[in-house]
């Protein structure tokens, strides 16, 4: 049943940024929902040859599709916190790397077979912080809709995922805790292990 692995959409790349005081959107926020509606499309497409496409097929369908869409980089900032000013260039470019491919071997994990599901976007609305709120909810034949709530932000003129919000789930708040705590007690290559462990994971499971 794929809801249970919906629900830990939030675990992949939500993050808690207290987006507040929403106001409605106007057109300049048509490329955001674009990139929302296409992301989705594309999960369905991976979904509906899940089992053909094996775990290696579908990490590679949803490489780019992820990168395209989400901003692996500011997330992976924001993920360790204050922690990230103290690590040396290497070791930022080391956790993004890192980071974007859990995402990746996250999705191709959880989204791996179809049952009829279907994406449907809301409405969308702008935040006074520049960003934009796109919701949205997945269908699932004889189970309870999956609500959504993508928050993204412009970066270098194109509208980029940094939050996804699942039935009032963001679990990446609780993974920034977790993160930074692991950074604090046990350094870097701890951490590092800790997710290409979790990677390892998806790819057998």
């Amino acid at each position: 049943m794929v809801l249970k692995n919906v629900k830990l959409v939030a675990i992949f790349i939500g993050l808690l940024l207290g987006v507040s005081n929403v106001f409605a959107a106007d057109a300049g926020t048509a490329t955001a929902k674009h990139v929302v509606d296409k992301f989705q499309s594309e999960l369905i497409v991976v979904m509906k040859n899940g089992k053909q496409l094996g775990y290696v097929g579908r990490y590679d369908k949803l490489r780019d599709s992820v990168t395209n869409s989400h901003d692996l980089n500011k997330i992976a900032r924001i993920v360790v916190g204050k922690e990230w000013e103290k690590l040396s260039e290497e070791q930022q470019k080391k956790l993004v790397d890192v980071f974007s491919r859990l995402s990746i071997a996250s999705y191709a994990h959880n989204f791996k077979e179809y049952g009829g599901e279907a994406f449907t976007i809301d409405s969308e609305e702008e935040t006074t912080r520049g960003g934009v709120v796109v919701y949205a909810h997945l269908s699932i034949p004889n189970d309870k809709d999956v609500k959504f709530e993508y928050h993204l932000k412009e970066n270098d003129k194109s509208w980029r995922i940094i939050n996804i919000v699942a039935n009032g789930v963001s679990d990446l708040a609780l993974k920034r805790s977790e993160y930074t705590s692991i950074l604090q007690r046990e350094g870097f290559d701890t951490l590092i292990a800790k997710i290409n462990e979790k990677i390892d994971n998806y790819s057998k499971l």
